[in-house]
């Protein structure tokens, strides 16, 4: 499916499905996960699995698949060792979804995403942002800028920007993004504070979620919702994202929880209930719906099969 048709179906109503959790996935699948950078390095020895892993997300019907590169800027890279391999990975890692893309069966039409995002390092152990290593705005800048243009010159079809919840990194990633020229997607991603609203996922400081939807431009973005966020907060974040955005929204959250390096795939969310809740999702306008950390093959295919029963319901 070229991007192009993909956009004509979101603009005429259609749903559209992502796939699930990749660098977790991998971790689930037996790779190791590096305790500085997390997934990013895993693609060096687990491509194959990484193909393995896109295909079966596109057998689960995901419309969309995303390369693991969500882990893989220099600013995770280097703190690692790799920084010298920052362009191999994240070439890498996009090669085998496009492999994935490539061998999908007769008729399937799949687009790549590149992820974007604006991890920077983390403090073992947990999954907060280490205060004392957060690189300068040029540095994350010119990371961003690397990142997008290594997955441009890969051949990824769009850039999500993923986990988006800090503002002085969101506006970069946003800026490097939109530099590419390619389709872009925005992805923030929330919490709930001790007096249970639904606030922005940063650790270091409570801020509202508004603070981040406010930063979607108002051109250049094609769709933008909630990620990386637990089910139960995606509606209240989504009606947030609506004042700001006029476009698709999109769901796709997150199960279990993260310990640098490892995810706990603890209290995952059965597909059976995931799939309530993307009906309701779709029922209040939301066209793109997926998974993210945690989540897996079935329920990409709970998400196919409410994609599939609206088409039904539609012809």
């Amino acid at each position: 499916m070229a991007y192009a048709e993909l956009k004509q179906h979101l603009d005429a109503g259609g749903i559209v499905v992502l796939d699930g959790g990749t660098g977790t996935e991998l971790q689930k699948r037996g790779a190791n996960m590096d305790p500085a950078a997390w997934c990013g390095p895993a693609t060096l020895e687990n491509e194959k699995l990484l193909t393995e892993i896109h295909g079966d997300y596109i057998r689960a019907g995901a419309d969309v698949i995303t390369a693991n590169t969500y882990a893989s800027s220099r600013l995770m890279l280097s703190p690692a060792g790799y920084g010298d391999r920052v362009g191999e990975i994240n070439s890498r890692a996009v090669e085998a979804a496009l492999a994935a893309r490539d061998a999908a069966p007769a008729g399937r039409n799949v687009l790549v995403a590149g992820s974007l995002s604006h991890m920077v390092p983390v403090a073992g152990g947990s999954d907060k942002v280490d205060p004392d290593r957060i690189p300068s705005d040029g540095e994350v800048l010119d990371a961003f800028s690397e990142l997008v243009g290594i997955q441009k010159a890969s051949g990824v079809d769009l850039i999500m920007l993923e986990m988006m919840y800090q503002p002085g990194r969101t506006r970069l990633a946003v800026e490097a993004a939109l530099a590419s020229g390619l389709p872009v997607w925005f992805g923030l991603s929330a919490r709930r504070a001790a007096d249970g609203e639904a606030i922005a996922f940063d650790y270091l400081e409570e801020r509202p979620v508004d603070d981040i939807a406010s930063l979607i431009p108002a051109s250049g973005v094609d769709v933008a919702g909630c990620m990386h966020t637990s089910s139960e907060i995606v509606a209240e974040a989504l009606k947030t994202v609506r004042r700001h955005f006029t476009g698709p929204l999109m769901a796709y959250p997150d199960g279990g929880y993260f310990e640098m390096p490892s995810w706990k795939f603890v209290d995952v969310m059965a597909p059976a209930r995931l799939e309530e809740f993307y009906r309701e999702w779709v029922a209040a306008g939301v066209q793109v719906i997926g998974g993210c950390c945690g989540l897996t093959v079935d329920h990409i295919e709970a998400a196919a099969r409410v994609r599939d029963s609206m088409d039904k319901a539609v012809n």
